[in-house]
């Protein structure tokens, strides 16, 4: 029975963990180790309540409902439905873009050549692979976290003796919301949240303490990898981290580390994919060719406009996170009202913290925005 609840956080934590590691450390960085490190606490407890949430509203709703899309119409109708899988799109259209660029970025710093040429040789790949539509996507991404966390200690062992102390005490407080988008990215599991119902069904109690677990681990990690690169390479970290790696631990560990990394942005993108080609050709009833091609191609035809990878996480976890958790949070509140039955945890959050959440969360949005028109320098 231990073993399951377990489980159902290392599901949350593989939901979790993902490409966006790499970019943690590039905006600690640039807004102080310490402003991210307070930043990411902030962040840490906002989601972690936000997947309580999740889990008693998967709880107070009968039958196999496992999209947040699902409990957006039951609760709040067609309209929320719809607005969270414009959200949805563009977390993962967004996802996939900053994957295409960086991919071929990595695959130069080992192999020489274009970036451009590469990234379209990574997008190929991925893309045959998501037409193909393989079944033990899950079983990749369970292995790519056990290779992360590996891979983050490995990274910070070895980083050890070249940290300098003076580049983990920087602290800017009027910065704290600059590292937003690219953490609300990184720590955005909340998808997976209703899987663990599943996961656990006939022992839905353990539900809250899976949450919880799953929830704190993915920081830590960041944590801890963001003290290894910025510790040693302090405000010249690059925006993937790789380089910084590179550079402060020589080619070696470089070599390994940027090929870690294109597996890692590799994975990401074939799940992503699968899943939005899964939610065009089940809900929304597409061929199966066109719903290959509108999956793969959008976030190609961007590539050939955009090509910065911290601005496409930052946009994308700040706006489509934001648009996500608030939903998610007035959802959360109508359910409480209309339970379909009792759920085995039920939160007691004062109107005045939920309150607090959203104005948070939309302050991610205004302030993303008005950093990405000019109307805030950074």
């Amino acid at each position: 029975m231990e073993l399951k609840w377990l489980k159902a956080s290392a599901t949350l934590v593989g939901g979790t963990v993902g490409a966006g590691l790499l970019g943690i450390p590039y905006v600690f960085a640039r807004a102080g180790f310490l402003t991210g490190l307070l930043c990411i606490i902030i962040m840490s407890v906002m989601i972690t309540m936000l997947n309580l949430f999740i889990g008693e509203i998967a709880l107070r709703t009968k039958g196999e409902r496992h999209q947040l899309t699902a409990y957006a119409e039951k609760f709040l109708g067609k309209k929320a439905k719809n607005l969270m899988m414009g959200a949805t799109l563009l977390t993962i259209y967004g996802a996939m873009l900053a994957y295409i660029i960086k991919s071929g970025e990595i695959l130069t710093m080992i192999l020489g050549g274009n970036p451009f040429n590469y990234s379209i040789f990574f997008f190929s790949i991925i893309a045959f692979l998501i037409y193909l539509g393989p079944r033990r996507v899950r079983d990749l991404k369970a292995g790519m976290v056990v290779l992360s966390i590996l891979f983050i200690l490995a990274i910070f062992t070895l980083s050890l003796p070249k940290i300098q102390a003076v580049n983990l005490k920087s602290f800017k407080p009027e910065m704290l919301l600059m590292p937003y988008g690219v953490v609300l990215f990184a720590m955005m599991g909340t998808h997976m949240v209703p899987e663990l119902r599943k996961e656990l069904a006939g022992n839905e109690k353990e539900i809250r303490r899976a949450i919880l677990i799953g929830s704190v681990i993915p920081p830590i990690l960041y944590v801890i990898f963001a003290m290894s690169v910025v510790g040693v390479s302090g405000f010249a970290t690059s925006d993937a981290a790789i380089e910084s790696i590179w550079i402060g631990l020589g080619n070696q560990v470089g070599k390994f580390s940027a090929i870690f990394a294109v597996l890692v942005l590799a994975t990401a993108f074939l799940s992503l994919g699968i899943a939005l080609r899964d939610i065009y050709v089940y809900d929304y009833k597409m061929d199966q060719i066109f719903a290959w091609f509108l999956t793969c191609f959008v976030p190609l035809f961007f590539f050939l406009f955009i090509k910065n990878f911290i601005a496409v996480l930052s946009l994308t976890g700040a706006v489509a996170g934001g648009i996500i958790s608030t939903t998610l949070i007035i959802v959360y509140i109508v359910a409480k009202k209309r339970s379909e039955r009792e759920p085995e945890y039920s939160l007691n959050v004062g109107r005045v913290w939920l309150a607090i959440l959203i104005f948070l969360f939309t302050l991610g949005v205004a302030y993303e925005i008005a950093m990405k028109i000019g109307l805030i320098g950074v």
